[in-house]
């Protein structure tokens, strides 16, 4: 027994009610158990519970054991001088302590074995998730009601992140925008490099550059360190001619605007050749140099097929040949693929979309976020795989996103009693 239970227990009055009476013998109904509070103070606000003929309202307090109110420092604590019952698993009173004027209510004896051990084999058993021999059992209407709201906390929580963005670049959307899609670009293996690079490079110099591919590659490539003598062989008679006149034209620009490149490493290891920075940091120098006031366009965008156009871009003639400096590969033009459009519009245009609408009480980029999530092929992975296994399916971007938030924020955490599934599998 968890207090975490006892509280799932009591919510749901999942017990025995028949012929309730508190420890001293007082008969107790149940109006009402109360808005579970997951704040400061009781566990349970505006109960209405009658004990013997009084209707008594206000909170109600639960613990494991009876002394547990004296170890929590309940006593002389004002947040619980509303309490009216106190809802304990055992009426164990080892030191004979008694409550002051709190009846009490055990229910150790009242609740059924049978859900007790249904949460003890989600707590111990199942490798991918706790419920995996029996979610194939949950109903079409618990998943799609719960699908919905794990979509909303996730985009939520990404809302969050996106708002200390705002924070640190005073409110520019445009700017928060270029931090997260360059984080995007890096994948997460580069993540917080390619964002500290998009950081160090003011939008104004940008904005001078965008015109000139191979000015855009240096001002992105140095700043991430990918242009310093050890990734460009700058005294080999063999290096190549474009790699040494980035370098040029990098070092210049390093002293005209005063920049420092980034000290967060990047990584090729263990990575695709289609996914080395060197590879992605061209690509998304391509795609600057070919869009203007991208997130404005993005804002008034109808279609997701047109936005999946904008990012259509293919990295210069030098990628053709190559996957890093210096270093010829057989002819490939490094296209930005499908999967990886999909990719950024999944975990970048529609979170900072919807983080815009709800800053500025906008419903409508909320709503186009979700639907652009609708429209937009599922991600395949680990997770969502194993989630296929268990023979639960999924059809675009939306549900795949939902079944990621299920896994981290929940089936990880063993969240079991706050999650639908959950609820469902103990209730049955």
């Amino acid at each position: 027994m968890t207090e975490r239970l006892l509280q799932f227990i009591w919510q749901f009055q999942y017990f025995n009610k028949g012929e309730l009476t508190t420890t001293a013998g007082e008969a107790i109904q149940i109006i009402f158990p109360g808005q579970y509070n997951t704040n400061q103070g009781p566990d349970f606000t505006d109960a209405k519970i009658k004990i013997g003929k009084t209707l008594w309202a206000g909170n109600v307090e639960l613990h494991l054991e009876t002394t547990d109110w004296d170890k929590h420092n309940h006593e002389g604590d004002a947040n619980y001088n509303n309490v009216i019952l106190h809802v304990v698993w055992e009426n164990v009173q080892r030191n004979s302590i008694p409550l002051k004027n709190v009846p009490i209510l055990e229910l150790k004896n009242r609740v059924a074995k049978l859900l007790l051990q249904r949460y003890d084999d989600l707590m111990n058993k199942g490798v991918f998730i706790p419920c995996e021999n029996s979610i194939g059992t949950v109903k079409y209407i618990t998943w799609h009601a719960w699908k919905d709201r794990l979509i909303a906390e996730r985009l939520l929580r990404k809302t969050k992140a996106i708002e200390k963005f705002q924070e640190q670049n005073n409110h520019h959307w445009e700017e928060t925008f270029w931090w997260l899609l360059a984080r995007n670009f890096g994948i997460k293996v580069n993540a917080d490099a390619f964002e500290e690079m998009a950081k160090s490079i003011p939008l104004n110099v940008l904005a001078k550059h965008k015109n000139q591919i191979h000015q855009m590659e240096a001002l992105l490539l140095g700043q991430a360190g990918l242009l310093n003598e050890r990734s460009v062989q700058k005294f080999s008679h063999n290096a190549e001619e474009y790699p040494k006149m980035l370098q040029k034209e990098y070092a210049f620009f390093q002293k005209k605007y005063k920049l420092i490149p980034i000290h967060v490493p990047v990584h090729f290891l263990r990575m695709r050749p289609s996914n080395f920075p060197t590879i992605r940091l061209a690509q998304l120098a391509m795609l600057v140099t070919e869009s203007s006031h991208l997130f404005s366009k993005i804002k008034e965008a109808e279609l997701v097929s047109d936005v999946k156009k904008w990012f259509n871009v293919t990295a210069n003639d030098y990628w053709h040949y190559h996957y890093r400096f210096d270093e010829p590969s057989e002819f490939k033009k490094k296209k930005l693929g499908d999967v990886m459009v999909d990719n950024i519009i999944i975990n970048t245009i529609c979170p900072v979309l919807f983080a815009y609408g709800n800053y500025h009480k906008e419903e409508k980029y909320k709503l186009k976020a979700l639907k652009w999530l609708e429209e937009t092929e599922a991600e395949s992975n680990s997770i969502i795989k194993g989630f296929e296994a268990l023979g639960i399916e999924h059809e675009n971007a939306y549900d795949s996103q939902a079944l990621l938030e299920l896994k981290s924020e929940y089936c990880n955490k063993k969240k079991c009693l706050d999650c639908s599934v959950g609820n469902f599998l103990l209730k049955a």
